[in-house]
């Protein structure tokens, strides 16, 4: 990035079913006290009325989910040339804070190896769910450091990282893109820093419990372990996740539904196989997180 001070871009999609919580967040960060550089927000597969000035619009005639729709934002703010560090959040979250985007410029001009800023995801009473602790066995939300994995709702990405490893696994739709590509930065050599201080706040939710959730969970897990595990890993990986899908889910339906998508999974490409080194098994294990579950 050289010694000039990083330029933050910010990246929203939306399906233009939640306006009201998109202009609210969209305010959000025109509050900050170091303005963003680009913003672009994308309508996947819909139309997008009525954005403030100075955010740009790219409408998608069909929606093509998290990754392909994040990997349009991406490109459009490269091809602006002004954006060093790119700022994903969910559309219904909301900067709390007015200095996210001055944080996360001291980060990234202080640490040239950082690839991915993870943010803390809070409710509107500041509560973070253990599912958004991107650890294993972590109850303590506000636990600074390095980790394996990262929030989609709301984290930063370098962009020499995005260009390095290729961005966002378009076929993927959604489900574990994030780790997707956390396993592709690391193995580049990047860090993943979570970073509590940065705080999306974001409506308590629950994982939707559809049967395309199911399928799509079960088929991109098995893409991922296919995509980027070392071949003795691969059964390893998929053999604890199923035990622990067995174990975890009450649903009849769900199950037949994951086990479709397991199936889909073995039979699909999801995209070139490329495994992790060994020495990336190895530094993902020491971080506490090997990738085996």
């Amino acid at each position: 990035m050289g010694v000039t001070r990083p330029r933050v871009g910010v990246a929203v999609l939306t399906m233009g079913d939640r306006m009201p919580e998109l202009r609210a967040l969209l305010d959000s960060v025109a509050k900050q006290d170091e303005p963003a550089a680009r913003i672009v927000v994308v309508g996947n597969g819909c139309a997008l009325p009525g954005l403030p000035e100075g955010v740009t619009g790219v409408e998608l005639a069909e929606n093509l989910g998290v990754s392909g729709g994040r990997n349009v934002a991406w490109r459009r703010l490269r091809e602006f040339g002004d954006v060093d560090v790119l700022v994903d959040l969910d559309d219904d979250g909301l900067l709390v804070d007015a200095d996210v985007v001055r944080r996360i410029a001291d980060l990234y001009e202080d640490q040239g190896r950082l690839g991915i800023v993870s943010f803390r995801i809070a409710d509107e009473t500041g509560e973070t769910q253990r599912r958004h602790i991107p650890r294993l066995r972590a109850k303590d939300p506000m636990r600074r450091g390095l980790v394996t994995t990262f929030l989609g709702g709301g984290h930063a990405l370098s962009m020499p990282m995005l260009e390095r490893t290729g961005g966002w696994p378009d076929s993927f739709f959604f489900t574990h893109e994030e780790t997707d590509l956390a396993w592709r930065a690391l193995d580049a050599g990047w860090d993943i820093l979570y970073e509590p201080q940065l705080v999306l706040q974001h409506p308590k939710t629950s994982p939707a419990r559809h049967a395309v959730y199911y399928r799509m969970t079960a088929r991109n897990r098995v893409w991922l372990a296919k995509r980027h595990l070392p071949a003795p890993l691969v059964p390893v990986y998929l053999g604890v996740w199923t035990v622990l899908t067995v174990a975890r889910t009450r649903s009849a339906a769900g199950l037949r539904a994951w086990f479709g998508g397991f199936a889909e999974g073995v039979r699909t490409s999801g995209g070139p196989r490329r495994p992790m080194r060994w020495r990336t098994v190895v530094r993902m294990a020491r971080l506490g997180r090997p990738p085996v579950i």
